[in-house]
């Protein structure tokens, strides 16, 4: 795997460290990864992109060797706004004011919420595989809470979850990144050694728990706050073909109901996992939708 041509960083936002790798020359392009991933999940996308762009990976709060608030009552830590805070504040200590964003799960979370809230900084925006938290938790129903039986779980109160998956880190994570069957060679070696790397340090599942903590609680309270909202700049959004997102929504009449501007996207013959499964198809979307005036 590599990372040609990439610098790893760990820089300061607001008090709270972010690592992130940075490569290329061109526009600005801030990669947000997913869960529970690190950013090494964009390692097939990333050195294509830097040919024309300067590619931004970061692991976002919680995650991977970015900084790792504790448990708290109210899971402000974990809201969507501040994690959106990050991303924006890395991005001005870079000395980019405006730039585009690509992320995947839950950073693509993240990035809703960074587009809400920064709409003057994101010039343009892709999303892999998600639709917005809010749509899905109030149209949840048996189907959503069986096939993401994980947001639920995830959110019991601390510390329930977090001591289950600690006792057997690695069990977990395969089984929680199986949405559809795959063996444990799914994912390059260094990509999975770096991913459950970042699980093994103290704090990264018990943030992960507050992340979905957050989720169905002050991150709905701050959507239904804004929820006559859109994103105004034109948005990219990808699925898999073969995870969920299709088979429960019709994606694209999701998102034009939260977005006000030009709005493009569809089906990669993949899972969950798009970037990693099938990239040529993903950057088949991606690198026209960015070179776009």
């Amino acid at each position: 795997m590599e990372f040609e041509g990439f610098r790893e960083e760990r820089r300061e936002v607001a008090g709270m460290a972010v690592r992130c790798r940075i490569g290329g020359n061109g526009p600005p392009l801030l990669l947000l990864h997913g869960n529970p991933q690190t950013h090494f999940m964009w390692h097939k996308l990333a050195p294509v992109l830097a040919r024309t762009h300067t590619v931004i990976c970061a692991d976002i709060r919680g995650y991977g060797f970015s900084a790792k608030p504790p448990a708290s009552p109210d899971h402000a830590p974990y809201a969507k706004r501040e994690m959106a805070k990050d991303a924006h504040g890395l991005m001005l200590s870079l000395g980019h004011p405006q730039y585009a964003v690509l992320a995947h799960d839950r950073g693509a979370r993240v990035a809703h919420r960074l587009l809400l809230d920064q709409p003057d900084a994101v010039t343009r925006a892709a999303l892999l595989d998600i639709v917005p938290t809010l749509h899905h938790f109030e149209n949840a129903d048996a189907a959503f809470a069986m096939g993401y039986y994980h947001w639920f779980w995830l959110a019991q109160p601390h510390p329930k979850p977090e001591t289950l998956i600690n006792q057997d880190i690695e069990t977990w994570f395969d089984i929680h990144t199986s949405r559809e069957p795959k063996d444990r060679s799914f994912f390059h070696p260094e990509a999975r050694a770096d991913y459950l790397a970042a699980l093994r340090e103290p704090g990264t599942v018990t943030a992960i728990c507050e992340d979905y903590r957050a989720a169905a609680t002050i991150d709905l309270v701050h959507d239904r706050e804004c929820r006559d909202a859109r994103v105004q700049c034109p948005l990219l959004v990808l699925w898999g073909a073969k995870g969920a997102i299709g088979k429960w929504y019709r994606p694209l009449e999701v998102w034009r109901r939260y977005a006000a501007g030009p709005l493009f996207g569809g089906a990669v013959n993949s899972g969950h996992y798009l970037a990693e499964e099938a990239p040529e198809e993903t950057l088949s979307w991606i690198t026209p939708f960015l070179a776009a005036r």
